[in-house]
Order: C-alpha cells, then structure tokens, then sequence
C-alpha cells in the first residue's frame, strides 16, 4: 500500500511539475537593455536578450522589445513573434548569423521592427532553414560577409518582406533556394536592396513577387533567375533596377523566368536586361528601360490585359 502511495505521489508532483512549466511560458514576454535573463521576462522584470526571452514565450507568442538596445542574436525552433516596436531593436551578430529561423513544418515566424547588425563580420542576417512561413516587416539588415537573408527550405515555405532595408551584405541581399525537396514561394513588397554583391537571387522550385520595390548599387546584378533543373521565377512589379555593377535584371537557364511590368530598369553597368542559356525575360510593354550600357531586349513582349 505504502509503495502504490508513494508511486501515486510521484505522478502527482511530474503533472504538477509540468504544468508548472508550461504556465511558465507567456503569451507575451518582455525583454530591455537593463534587464536580466534570469527574470521571468514580465513587464515589469524584463529578461535582456532574445535568447534568454524565447524560452519563456509560449508557442505562437511575442516578444516585445521596452526599450532601445542590443538584444543578441538568436535561434528560433517554434512559432513566434519577435517585436521591436517603436525602439531600436538590435541583433548585433558578429561573426555569427543573426537570426536563425529552424522550426516546425507549419509553424510561423513573424521579425518585425529590428535592426540586425552584422558589424562586418557577421555571416547571415536571418538564416531561414525551415519552417512554414516567416514575415520580415520594418526592419533594417546590413554589415554581413554572407547574405542579408537566405531562405533555403527543406520542405515547401512561404516567404514574405515588407518595408525593409538590406543593404551591405558581401554575398546578396535576398538568396532564395530550396533544398532538394523543397519549394518557396515568396513576395517582397516597399523593400530595398542595395550595396552588395547582387540584390535579390532566385534558384530552382522558387516563385517570387516583387512590388514597389527597389535594386541598386549592387556591384553585380539587381534582381536574378537561376534555373539548374526547376523553375525559377521573378515577377517584377512597379520596381526600379538601376545603377548596379552589371545588369539590371538578369536570367539563366530554361527554367528561368522573369516577368516585368512598368518598372524602370536604368543606368545599368552591363545591360539592362540579359538572359542567357534558354532563359525568358517577358515584358508587358510598359516598362522604362533606358540608359543602360546596353538596353537589352525582352524574349517576349505581352499586351497589358
């Protein structure tokens, strides 16, 4: 009697041990410059880094961010905002990536209103390996020997860029480029990518929007196709393509598509636009394409229906 007792007892204090655990977690935590990580991340004990915050925060919660600060770089394995606010939000990663986003299947990430740093030395400002869906909005990535973003999925992912700056990143601003077994889809609205090897490049099993956004000063190429194999396609909309180191626009490979309708692709190094090995370049006609070292001409020009 006394050891069923005793082994009822113990089950008892692992439920009230978990539970413990998982109430533990907030919906939302709180993170400041003066805070600490081994407060609970309240409000009113706030933890100091992302890091210290993420394991406090329920799945599908958020991090809220009190005042201006560094906040240090993080991985994220689960469902979650990050929020900077209305303050200067920094993830300052040197010599490491800033953000790294390796989460479930359907989970969705949400980085809004940060300033990730990469000082320089930094390799990637946000590394996307899996995960359902990740939204970068408002924020500002720049200083890294890599890319600004890479998103390179194993499974099929979404992807969405709003009103953000990437500009300083030694590889690229935008990498898209799924696994083997994997697909992206993704849209970039109000952004701008500038400053670095080349602004947005898009591989195999990838569609990508682009709107009202922007490409320039990159010493290569502003907006790119690749296709080894899959389908890699851009459709270009209302964005500007200009004084990059090579062309403006640029697609390779039959699998390669980009699609451009009334943007303004001009004083490109190179070309304007320039497709190469069975590659498409489709215009709708109502584009601006002028002095470039050499304009281009599109594969094929369609009526605006």
């Amino acid at each position: 009697m006394n050891r069923a007792l005793c082994l009822v007892s113990s089950m008892a204090f692992q439920v009230i041990f978990f539970v413990s655990i998982v109430n533990a977690q907030a919906t939302r935590t709180w993170i400041s410059g003066v805070g600490d990580d081994a407060n609970p991340c309240s409000r009113t004990a706030p933890c100091k880094t992302f890091a210290g915050a993420i394991s406090k925060t329920a799945v599908k919660g958020e991090i809220d961010v009190l005042d201006p600060g560094g906040f240090g770089a993080v991985t994220i394995t689960k469902a979650i905002t990050l929020d900077g606010g209305g303050n200067l939000a920094g993830v300052l990663a040197s010599g490491t990536n800033g953000i790294v986003v390796n989460a479930g299947p359907t989970d969705v990430v949400i980085l809004r209103n940060l300033d990730i740093n990469g000082s320089g030395t930094g390799i990637n400002g946000i590394q996307f390996l899996n995960g359902g869906m990740l939204f970068v909005e408002n924020s500002t990535i720049y200083g890294f020997t890599q890319n600004g973003i890479i998103f390179t999925p194993t499974a099929s992912s979404q992807l969405s860029i709003d009103r953000t700056l990437v500009r300083d990143a030694s590889q690229g601003g935008l990498f898209v480029k799924p696994g083997a077994s994997g697909t992206a889809s993704a849209k970039i609205t109000d952004s701008r990518f500038e400053q670095s090897s080349y602004g947005v490049r898009v591989e195999d099993r990838s569609v990508v929007s682009v709107i009202n956004s922007v490409a320039n000063n990159n010493t290569n190429n502003g907006f790119v196709a690749i296709s080894t194999g899959g389908q890699a396609l851009i459709n270009l909309e209302n964005c500007v393509a200009t004084t990059n180191g090579r062309n403006g626009v640029f697609a390779s490979g039959s699998g390669a598509v980009i699609t451009t309708s009334n943007s303004t692709i001009t004083n490109n190094a190179v070309m304007g636009i320039n497709q190469q090995n069975g590659a498409s370049i489709v215009s709708f006609g109502n584009n601006h394409i002028f002095g470039n070292t050499t304009n281009g001409t599109p594969t094929t020009i369609l009526s605006p229906q």
